[in-house]
């Protein structure tokens, strides 16, 4: 029996088991004694008893066992022309100094903090300093419009906000504070502080006795000791697009979520520590949250912190020119990266500028990978190509080529293998199992392994309602696909109405919502029509009101102007 085939087949007979030996890789303030409690299934618990916490394993374990010098974190900006290097032991004091900071603004466990920042340092000091108190943190990504951050005030409640005076798009300067003045005015929740982070770029102006400056707090306050939790307390919340339009809370707990991160680095991802894995996306997504931050950081790796473009910051050698710099050895984006360097260099001229023989590996996720751009990344690279499935909910994958267990053949289309601690199944309408090479909703047998999540933040209804109420037993991905003869799993589309632009998923019914508001809008419908280097676009139809004589090219500059206004300027 092959090594994934035997790993994956004790997953699902002894999940107990598999998961507590895979537990031992992670220190334990409180070793738990019970690994799974199903009393209140579907509410499953991972290591229900045991204490433990994140920053901990993050950072001081590292320092204590020997990597207090190495890197942990490289800042890379080509927008600010800066590289920066912290090894863990610079991150861990950093981190438990904001850490003091936010104890002194009244912050302590199981308290919420919003961070809403570009990709600075300082963005993954506050996550990381969160979690050294107990504190649970909502990073909201910095290009998303004012109402939608004022709908995750009101959600999250969050005692502080941590934002940055601007954000920096290739050449742009992206004002954050407006944004934020704008949604603490429209929320009706308010937070008790802001903590800005003052960038050169651009100044923001201080609310009095509301806005805090973050290196003045940061030179008044002392560091503070990492505090236990309980593996089930939240670590973060992190807001998804739901198909109702409304943004859902996913809840990630502690201990499951770091027992199953530190497991993938070397199961999935083949890395060890030491190594450098650059993950180039966001840490306002969920890839940002668990492979730029907290995966890498727990398996002791150096972990690259990109804030830059795979084009334009200066051209499409950029990513090339960091792996070289960092000897990078795997890579993970999405494929619209490898589009958008594709388009502007056919040819990979800019990849023989570069020494990349660090690089061995190349991983994409987000959106699903077209085969011509997977096959023009495996010509010019010569590297494995891997594509893998997984979602905002899981927190990490569903199915991957598991380069540390056993590699298998590349097929184009296809995400691999199902990953240890899924139990995926393709399912019809009624709920029946489909066989090999059927379309079917694809759907994970309950319990969730540990890193998913355990609900949704403060609303267990919705919870049920968007994720276990089609098939009993079952949570629904709501993707559709089938899986072949080889147990190759092909994952084809979205069942609901939730498309995906740039790796960034956008509710198509919020947006219908903003159109027919337009008083000069009828009837609408938006729907996502493919994109060679964007994978979709959201297309909006409209009918006008019977007797309108706005000229229609009028009509539609208003209705881009709504959305990019009320949704974000990557919908439009």
């Amino acid at each position: 029996m092959s090594k994934y085939l035997k790993t994956y087949q004790r997953s699902l007979e002894d999940p107990e088991g598999y998961w507590s030996e895979a537990a031992r890789d992670i220190d334990w303030d409180t070793p738990f004694t019970k690994v799974l409690e199903d009393e209140n299934a579907p509410f499953y618990k991972w290591f229900p008893d045991g204490k433990l916490n994140t920053c901990f394993n993050t950072l001081d374990r590292n320092v204590e066992n020997g990597r207090a010098d190495q890197d942990a974190l490289i800042y890379d900006s080509p927008v600010t022309n800066t590289i920066k290097r912290f090894s863990f032991r610079e991150l861990r004091d950093l981190t438990s100094n904001f850490a003091g900071v936010l104890t002194d603004q009244g912050v302590s466990k199981g308290d919420t903090v919003i961070i809403y920042m570009p990709m600075v340092p300082e963005a993954v000091i506050a996550m990381l300093a969160c979690a050294r108190i107990g504190a649970i943190h909502s990073v909201v990504f910095g290009g998303f419009a004012a109402n939608e951050l004022a709908a995750r005030i009101d959600d999250a409640q969050p005692k502080l906000i941590i934002s940055a005076s601007c954000g920096i798009e290739v050449d742009r300067i992206i004002e954050y504070k407006p944004l934020l003045d704008a949604a603490i005015e429209t929320a009706n929740y308010k937070p008790e502080a802001c903590i800005i982070l003052q960038r050169p770029q651009c100044l923001a102006k201080l609310v009095e006795g509301r806005d805090l400056d973050w290196n003045d707090v940061c030179a008044l306050a002392e560091s503070v000791d990492c505090v236990p939790v309980d593996a089930t307390d939240p670590l973060y919340i992190l807001y998804t697009s739901g198909t109702t339009g409304s943004p859902k809370g996913v809840v990630r707990d502690n201990g499951g979520h770091a027992v199953a991160l530190k497991w993938s680095m070397k199961n999935i991802y083949n890395i060890n520590p030491g190594d450098v894995f650059w993950s180039a996306s966001d840490v306002g997504w969920v890839v940002g949250h668990s492979y730029i931050v907290y995966a890498p950081l727990l398996h002791g790796c150096t972990t690259v912190l990109y804030e830059g473009k795979p084009v334009g910051t200066p051209d499409a050698g950029a990513f090339w020119r960091v792996i070289e710099e960092h000897k990078v050895k795997a890579l993970f984006t999405a494929p619209t990266a490898f589009r958008a360097i594709k388009r502007d260099d056919p040819k990979g001229e800019f990849i023989d500028k570069y020494d990349i023989s660090s690089l061995e590996t190349l991983f994409l996720a987000g959106e699903r990978s077209d085969p011509a751009t997977l096959e023009w990344a495996e010509n010019k690279l010569n590297i494995p190509v891997i594509d893998h499935w997984w979602q905002t909910e899981t927190g990490w994958a569903i199915t991957a080529n598991c380069m540390g267990l056993e590699v298998f053949p590349v097929k184009h289309g296809s995400t691999s293998k199902t990953v240890p601690g899924f139990n995926l199944q393709i399912l019809d309408e009624q709920g029946e199992q489909l066989p090999a090479n059927t379309m079917g909703t694809m759907a994970l047998k309950l319990p969730l392994p540990p890193g998913c999540l355990p609900t949704l933040w403060n609303n267990d209804q919705a919870y049920i309602d968007s994720y276990l109420s089609v098939y009993d037993g079952y949570y629904i991905t709501w993707d559709a696909g089938y899986i072949d003869d080889d147990g190759d799993v092909w994952v084809m589309s979205r069942l609901g109405d939730v498309i995906n632009v740039a790796g960034h998923r956008l509710s198509t019914g919020a947006m219908e919502e903003v159109l027919a508001a337009h008083p000069d809008v009828a009837e609408c419908a938006v729907i996502g029509i493919y994109d060679e280097l964007k994978g979709q676009l959201p297309l909006g139809l409209v009918t006008l009101n019977s007797g309108v004589t706005t000229d229609n090219e009028i009509v539609v500059k208003e209705l881009v102007e709504r959305v990019r206004r009320e949704i974000g300027p990557v919908a439009a």
